[in-house]
């Protein structure tokens, strides 16, 4: 009998983590592999599905950090461990691991922007000695919107990392948006480098345009985004931007291509 790709299958909630006001983790047990940056097709029956990045990933398990925005979420902000959520995939492609390694590595994130990167940064922060070095900044609204505060505390022990808030400075956050700290990413020293960027497409817009005033060239830029997906299959043509499919050939396109499907 042939698989219904369309056809989501149930999933035993283990727990969920309550990030800030808007945006909650929940730990799925899942034994599905996947690919960093790859994501699945969240769905409460009746009620609705969005596409959902993994943020995490172990064994026999699948995080997905997701932000209140409407119906669906609504309803899944509702669900507690040891209920069941639905889901299809994993779809998409997924960071260039292959290319990343035994280079040097800049990350940019902004706000949930983290999430789709986070899987990525555990596996560099476990297998230290893959890449030459590792930058990170990570930008946030304010205090209240931080995500992944464990995480982060790891990631400023093994990589090069900034935090910043958008107003004002706090104890370890630096004040600005992500671009006011890019400069500080010392590319003129790298022998080969990857950049990886995502967030908001005007914030992944303006990130890519400071990284290239820094001569940053746009086949060594990477980002991630869920531009309108519905079927992740390509078939209702929601996500699709002239003759591309966003959810086929994305999330995570290298900029020579992605600079013409962001808004």
């Amino acid at each position: 009998m042939n698989h219904n790709i369309m056809l989501p299958a149930p999933y035993r909630i283990l727990g969920v983590t309550k990030e800030t006001k808007a945006e909650y983790t929940f730990r799925v047990a899942c034994d599905v592999e996947t690919r960093h940056g790859q994501f699945f097709q969240l769905s409460i029956p009746k009620v609705g599905e969005a596409p959902i990045s993994v943020s995490a990933r172990g064994e026999g398990y699948l995080e997905f950090t997701i932000r209140k925005v409407g119906r669906l979420t609504d309803g899944v902000f509702g669900l507690a461990a040891g209920d069941t959520l639905f889901m299809r995939g994993p779809y998409g492609t997924s960071w260039p691991l292959d290319e990343f390694r035994h280079k040097d590595l800049a990350l940019i994130a902004g706000g949930t922007g983290l999430a789709p990167l986070r899987s990525t940064l555990r596996h560099f922060a476990d297998h230290p000695g893959e890449v030459r070095s590792l930058h990170l900044i990570a930008g946030f609204k304010d205090l209240d919107s931080v995500l992944f505060a464990e995480d982060l505390a790891r990631f400023r022990e093994a990589f090069h990392t900034i935090a910043t808030l958008d107003g004002a400075a706090a104890p370890g956050f630096e004040a600005g948006m992500v671009t006011a700290h890019i400069h500080k990413i010392p590319f003129a020293s790298f022998e080969d480098y990857n950049v990886a960027v995502v967030g908001p497409p005007v914030m992944m817009r303006f990130v890519a345009q400071e990284l290239e005033d820094l001569g940053v060239p746009d086949e060594k830029i990477w980002v991630s985004f869920e531009r309108k997906m519905s079927c992740a299959v390509g078939k209702c043509g929601h996500c699709k931007i002239d003759e591309t499919y966003v959810c086929l050939e994305g999330p995570v396109f290298n900029y020579t291509k992605a600079r013409g499907l962001l808004d």
